[in-house]
C-alpha cells in the first residue's frame, strides 16, 4: 500500500474498534503524530526515547513517509496518554476551531486546550458507536429561544429549563440525567482542565474533570450544558460589561440551586450556616455557588457572605445534612445513564466484547466481574 493511500483497518484491529474509524492517509496520522507532541511539549527526539524508536523513524512517521505497525501505534498512545483511536479516526467537525501548533513547545493554555479536544472527540466516536450499533437513540437538542443578554437573562434561561423538564424547584437528582435529557451526553474523566463541551452535527457531547469536589463537578456540567442551551448567538447579545463566564455562572447557578428556593426558606426561618449546609447538601451544589445564590436572594449580606466563605461545611457535615443519603452526584457515575444502558444493551447482545463494554464505561464498571453473564447468540462479531 503506498504512503497516499488510507491505512489498512485489519492493522490496527486490535488498537482500536475499527467500526469507529474513518479510513487516514498516511500524510494524516503523521499530522496526528506531531500536534500530539506538540502538545505534550516533547521533542522529537525526547518522544523517540519514549517509544523506543530512532528519532529519524519519528520524523518520517510525523511526515507521512513511513508507516506505522499496531504495536508501534500502541507505543506512541501510550507515550503521549492519548487513546489510539485519536491517531485513526477523522476528527469530528468540534476539533478545527484550534490554531495549528508551532513547532516551539507549545504554551500550557494550547495543551490544555488540545487535550480537551481530544477527549471530546473520542467521547463524541464512542457515542456515535452505540448509535451505530442501534444501542443509543439520540435525543432533539433544547434551544433557548429568549435574549441573553448577561446573567439575569442567563438566569431566567435556567428557570425556562426546570419549568420545559418539569423539575421546577426541586433538586436536580442527576445531572448527567438531565443533561441527557436535553440532548447532551456528559462524560466524567481525567482532564488537564476542568471541561468543555460541543456539538458535531446531532451529537452534543460534554467533558467534565473527575478532580475536584462533586459540586464543583456538577456546576461545570451545569456551565456546559448552558453553553448547549443558549448556543453561540447569546454571546453576541452580551451588554457592556457582561462576560460568558458570568452568564455561564448565572445560569449554572439557577439550574442547580433557584433562588426563589432560598426565598421561601427565608420566609419562614433565619438562614443560618446549618440552613444553608442543608441546602447545599440537598440541591447537590459547591459551598461558594449556595453562598452566591443566598446572596441573590438578599437571604444574607456581604459581611454574612464573608463569614461564611471562611467556615465551608466538611463533607461529613453535608452527609449528615440529609440523612447520610447516597454518594454525591458525578462521582461514581462517569457516563450519562442512556450511555452506560447502550453499553450494557451492546454487550448483552454480543455487539461488543467485556474488554471494550468496561473501557465505554471509563471506571463506572472496575472488573469483568461487574458484567452480568452475555446472552446466548449464534452470531458474533
Amino acid at each position: 500500500m503506498s504512503a497516499k493511500h488510507g491505512i489498512g483497518l485489519q492493522v490496527f484491529q486490535g488498537a482500536c474498534d475499527y467500526r469507529t474509524m474513518s479510513s487516514l492517509e498516511w500524510t494524516d496520522i503523521g499530522a496526528r503524530v506531531r500536534e500530539s507532541r506538540l502538545a505534550m511539549r516533547l521533542s522529537q527526539g525526547q518522544l523517540a526515547e519514549l517509544t523506543g524508536l530512532d528519532r529519524t523513524m519519528v520524523s518520517k512517521i510525523e511526515a507521512g513517509t513511513r508507516r506505522l505497525d499496531a504495536l508501534e501505534l500502541v507505543r506512541l498512545a501510550r507515550a503521549l496518554d492519548l487513546p489510539t483511536g485519536h491517531f485513526l479516526s477523522a476528527s469530528p467537525a468540534v476539533m478545527p476551531r484550534r490554531p495549528p501548533l508551532a513547532e516551539d513547545p507549545a504554551s500550557p493554555a494550547a495543551q490544555v486546550s488540545y487535550r480537551l479536544d481530544v477527549a471530546l472527540a473520542d467521547w463524541i466516536r464512542e457515542i456515535r458507536l452505540m448509535v451505530s450499533l442501534g444501542a443509543l437513540e439520540l435525543v432533539p437538542i433544547k434551544r433557548y429561544d429568549g435574549k441573553v443578554d448577561g446573567p439575569a437573562g442567563a438566569a431566567d434561561a435556567a428557570r425556562w429549563l426546570r419549568a420545559e423538564l418539569d423539575v421546577r424547584l426541586a433538586p436536580i437528582e442527576s445531572l448527567a440525567g438531565l443533561s441527557e435529557r436535553c440532548g447532551q451526553f456528559v462524560l466524567v474523566t481525567e482532564l488537564p482542565g476542568e471541561g468543555a463541551s460541543a456539538m458535531d452535527g446531532d451529537v452534543a457531547a460534554a467533558v467534565v474533570s473527575i478532580s475536584g469536589d462533586p459540586g464543583r463537578r456538577r456546576t461545570i456540567a451545569a456551565h456546559e450544558l448552558g453553553r448547549l442551551i443558549l448556543g453561540d448567538e447569546y454571546a453576541a447579545d452580551l451588554g457592556v460589561g457582561a462576560s460568558c463566564e458570568a452568564v455561564m455562572d448565572a445560569f449554572a447557578a439557577e439550574l442547580l440551586l433557584p433562588v426563589e428556593v432560598i426565598r421561601r426558606v427565608a420566609a419562614s426561618t433565619a438562614i443560618t450556616r446549618a440552613e444553608l449546609v442543608r441546602l447545599a447538601a440537598e440541591y447537590r451544589t459547591s459551598w461558594s455557588l449556595a453562598l452566591r445564590q443566598a446572596r441573590a436572594a438578599e437571604a444574607i449580606d456581604q459581611n454574612e457572605e464573608r463569614n461564611l466563605r471562611a467556615r465551608p461545611p466538611t463533607s461529613a457535615e453535608l452527609r449528615d445534612a440529609v440523612g447520610w443519603a447516597p454518594q454525591p452526584d458525578l462521582d461514581k457515575i462517569r457516563v450519562s445513564p442512556a450511555f452506560a444502558h447502550a453499553v450494557m444493551t451492546a454487550y448483552m447482545n454480543g455487539r461488543i466484547t467485556s474488554h471494550r463494554a468496561l473501557e465505554l464505561m471509563h471506571g463506572q464498571l472496575e472488573n469483568e466481574t461487574d458484567l452480568p453473564p452475555m446472552a446466548e447468540t449464534d452470531e458474533r462479531p
